[in-house]
């Protein structure tokens, strides 16, 4: 199983604790997470499954290359986190 974190910012608005899940890709591990907490769902991918724009998920320190279908593989042990990204000026 992978690890999965959710940084503080996402915390303060949701009950999304850090979680061990199954998975062999990214999207498996985050459809395992999503079925144990639906409401995390909308605030990671829209409304095509895709990583929303102000979101950015890692695995193991670097980044998903594939936001659109979430391919990346996952290995036992990896950790995956799950941050909003900032933007401004």
């Amino acid at each position: 199983m992978a690890r999965i974190t959710f940084t503080g910012h996402l915390r303060r608005h949701l009950d999304c604790p850090d979680m061990d899940a199954p998975g062999a890709t990214v999207g498996e591990v985050l459809t395992a997470v999503f079925t144990a907490n639906p409401q995390i769902r909308s605030y990671v991918l829209d409304d095509q499954g895709r990583v929303r724009k102000h979101v950015n998920l890692f695995v193991n320190g670097a980044p998903v290359t594939d936001r659109d279908f979430l391919s990346d593989p996952v290995a036992e042990g990896d950790e995956i986190y799950v941050l909003q990204a900032l933007s401004g000026g």
